[in-house]
């Protein structure tokens, strides 16, 4: 018995001794030519495979493509203009497209429903435009944030409204704030267009572009702004419902240009789905400046 140990030992030893055989100077082809090992033996059948997965990939292109020539690593930025995020990144960043064309514009309006406080958006556009003016509507706050400073604070008007499929009332803290549609605060206003509009009003956006969208649609009309930029929240929402909302924004001449989720919601809510995201439009059925060269 004891005989037998140290025959075992010895051989054990012998085989995996490091220094009993000098290291190859590269590495060995995948010829897994070694003695009966169970290892050995099951890369050579998992090589084997992986093989056949490649050839059968190959004739899965070759059917229904596409080329690999014809695949583009990243997809198209075909913006009409010059497309980068203003203010700050993260929560309160939007994407706008041709910021340029409104830059030197004497009257450039921009509405922006849903402040809460922090305002780098609309600071930052007032900054890099020469004649723009917004009108700010939020009725959680009493004003525009503190990145409005007083050089830039007399292109600003804030009021504690609500944007709303219909006119009427909303109570919030026990105290009653007047809500319009988009069509009623640009007849208070005396405006014919708007420019930019920036929407970030808590998930009301499905049931106030839907209202807002059909009356526009309903009298045959083009929606009265250039550009959108609306947060989307998907609370509680399906993908059918999303869907026919989505193809009505499409419907009304709404064309997508740029799309980033909102990644400090989704840091706090770890427990869930990214459920909110910026979405960037430009309006191609309306004549406004970001698709036309037109005089005002």
């Amino acid at each position: 018995m004891a005989l037998g140990t140290f025959i075992l030992l010895a051989t054990l030893f012998y085989l995996l001794d490091p220094f009993s055989r000098s290291l190859p100077k590269s590495l060995p082809s995948l010829n897994l030519e070694m003695t009966s090992s169970e290892l050995a033996q099951r890369l050579r059948q998992a090589d084997s495979l992986y093989d056949k997965v490649l050839s059968s990939r190959k004739e899965l292109i070759k059917k229904f493509g596409p080329n690999p020539s014809g695949v583009a690593m990243f997809p198209p930025n075909e913006y009409p203009w010059p497309a980068y995020t203003v203010c700050d990144l993260g929560d309160g960043g939007k994407w706008v497209c041709g910021l340029s064309r409104v830059e030197d514009t004497e009257d450039c309006v921009v509405y922006s429903v849903g402040i809460n406080g922090q305002s780098s958006f609309e600071a930052e556009l007032l900054v890099n435009t020469k004649h723009c003016h917004i009108w700010g509507y939020d009725f959680s706050v009493k004003s525009f944030g503190p990145e409005i400073t007083r050089r830039i604070r007399h292109r600003t008007h804030f009021f504690a409204y609500g944007l709303a499929g219909n006119d009427g009332v909303t109570t919030s803290k026990g105290k009653e704030f007047p809500m319009y549609t988009l069509e009623s605060l640009m007849r208070m206003n005396g405006h014919t267009h708007i420019d930019i509009l920036k929407v970030d009003i808590e998930s009301w956006e499905f049931e106030t572009f839907a209202t807002l969208i059909k009356s526009y649609m309903d009298k045959g009309k083009a929606l009265p702004f250039g550009q959108l930029q609306l947060e989307i929240h998907l609370w509680d929402k399906d993908f059918p419902q999303f869907l026919e909302w989505w193809e009505m924004l499409e419907e009304a001449g709404l064309r997508p240009f740029m799309t980033e989720p909102n990644l400090v919601y989704a840091n706090y809510n770890r427990g869930g789905s990214a459920q909110l995201a910026e979405y960037s439009f430009i309006n191609v059925r309306s004549d406004n400046i970001f698709v036309k060269n037109i005089a005002r």
